[in-house]
């Protein structure tokens, strides 16, 4: 590389070829390796994976694992209008310099359907990982020959952790990481950041659709659920809600799903890729059905000596993993877009006042979206799971202005105002020791009722959204924060965490200020 200006310094060196991409990624400009393996059979990666450590499991499918068993988050960089720095460019040489020694798979795969947003992307990893390829090319739709606007090299055996995100060239290279979700999240934050770019909204969020019957008739509801990972998007989004037909679901993404201004969710991709830990079948059916198809390939999953899997032993790590194709989840059919929205759930997991579910105003809605709140979880830190934390829109991967994402969103829900938003509470009430959990069922529950228009509401004076009042189905006497806290205690944790929530919007200048006023009333 040039101990000049680095090439990867901004958009501005790089011509647009597509309204939302930028140069087609050509490898060979920058990083060559000395050998490819060129788009490999599903069945090739399978055997090697084999060789490489992965075991068959009592279930007939594929377990692996990971020396990483996280996103590193905390080492990934994004480039769009700073130079890097002289370590950085030495980083680069260093991988240009490495690659010409090496062998590397390269594998072709289509993310979305939409022609809209159908995005051709490309994998190089190193030939010794093809446990990594074979998870990743499962996950999105077969090539269509063309090359890459999206390029994810991988070199997992590099000594030092890194990723380097390059947006407008559509170019991530992540180094010294195993870890399957890694390169997943390399191609969604990229088009994430594209969807922007043509003012839709990439957003951090699963989609399904619920049939019930409503006034007298059979209607469909599209839900869109935002939540970090490790929260309960993927179990909500992937539950039945136990209807009965023609009462169903009709389950679309878990992961990541594009919000166009007109309320159109387009999809990204063709599989789920599930937290297993303490998955089973009666709360979870149609997830743990999946997770046991000769398809699913479970990652650092606990499989005894006999082959036997025990989703409940997190030894490993509380972060396994099972990449299911969507075609072995009951209720799913071909198509992964959803034509119309009607409901935002806000997924969060706190163990203090706040209710199982509140309905949201718009300007509230927003405020939801730009708070993001949770708990870490070992999908993303580990050593800080369990902490509160806030992201905005639960999505870890924006690039560029977070302002500019929240007035997005609330310019949208104006724009769409049949939408409802509600905050679903998946955690506890009353404190994480002695508190009442919100179990999956409740939650399920409370979902149903919504879409049904059957849950009874009232003001709360303190917080300006509505709470429940009667949900049926769900004992909302053992969720009351009187019966854990005090009165004078239940007023001081809620005017601590008002406090918290405003001290959070304020860092965001650009903000509609209607956003901020929700919470000074």
């Amino acid at each position: 590389m040039n101990s000049g200006k680095s090439r990867f310094k901004s958009a501005s060196q790089h011509n647009t070829s597509q309204a939302h991409r930028g140069t087609k990624v050509r490898i060979s400009d920058e990083f060559k390796p000395k050998e490819t393996i060129d788009n490999p059979s599903d069945n090739e990666l399978r055997d090697w994976a084999l060789e490489g450590g992965g075991v068959i499991t009592s279930f007939g499918n594929l377990a692996v694992f990971t020396k990483v068993k996280s996103r590193i988050a905390k080492f990934t960089q994004v480039y769009i209008e700073q130079e890097l720095n002289s370590d950085e460019k030495q980083i680069l040489t260093g991988v240009q310099d490495y690659l010409k020694s090496k062998k590397m798979i390269k594998l072709d795969r289509v993310m979305c359907t939409s022609p809209e947003f159908k995005t051709n992307c490309r994998l190089y990893v190193s030939a010794e990982y093809a446990r990594l390829p074979l998870m990743w090319g499962n996950t999105l739709f077969p090539s269509e020959g063309k090359e890459p606007d999206s390029v994810t090299i991988c070199i997992p055996e590099w000594e030092e952790k890194r990723v380097l995100v390059f947006p407008e060239r559509g170019l991530t290279i992540a180094l010294g990481s195993d870890y399957k979700g890694e390169i997943k999240k390399s191609m969604l934050r990229q088009m994430m950041y594209w969807a922007k770019k043509e003012n839709s909204l990439g957003l951090h969020a699963a989609s399904k659709i619920i049939r019930v019957y409503r006034d007298g008739k059979l209607r469909d509801f599209g839900c869109l659920l935002f939540g970090l990972s490790g929260t309960g998007k993927t179990t909500l989004s992937g539950h039945s809600h136990w209807l009965r037909f023609p009462e169903e679901v009709a389950i679309r993404q878990d992961d990541v799903t594009i919000l166009k201004p007109d309320g159109q969710c387009i999809g990204t991709e063709d599989s789920f890729y599930i937290k297993t830990d303490g998955l089973e079948s009666k709360n979870q059916p149609l997830l743990y059905a999946a997770a046991i198809s000769r398809r699913a390939i479970l990652e650092n999953v606990k499989v005894n000596a006999g082959g036997e899997v025990d989703f409940l032993d997190s030894s490993i790590t509380s972060n396994g993993r099972a990449m299911v194709k969507r075609c072995d989840i009951a209720y799913t059919d071909e198509k992964i877009d959803m034509d119309k929205l009607d409901f935002v759930f806000f997924i969060t997991r706190r163990c203090d006042v706040q209710p199982p579910v509140a309905r949201l105003t718009p300007e509230w809605g927003a405020a939801a979206f730009m708070l993001g709140e949770s708990v870490e979880t070992s999908a993303g830190d580990p050593s800080e799971a369990g902490k509160s934390v806030r992201v905005v829109g639960t999505n870890p991967f924006i690039i560029g202005s977070a302002c500019q994402e929240g007035n997005m969103f609330l310019d949208f829900l104006r724009r769409n105002p049949h939408i409802q938003c509600f905050v679903l509470n998946t955690g506890c009430i009353g404190g994480l020791e002695r508190g009442q959990k919100i179990q999956i069922t409740d939650s399920v529950k409370i979902m149903e009722m919504i879409v049904r228009d059957e849950v009874t509401w009232e003001r709360d004076s303190f917080w300006g959204y509505d709470v429940p009042v009667d949900i049926p189905g769900v004992n909302l006497e053992h969720f009351r924060p009187e019966n854990f806290y005090p009165r004078e205690k239940a007023t001081e944790v809620s005017r601590e965490l008002k406090q918290e929530r405003i001290d959070w919007l304020s860092q965001f200048s650009d903000l509609k200020p209607e956003i901020m006023d929700v919470l000074k009333q």
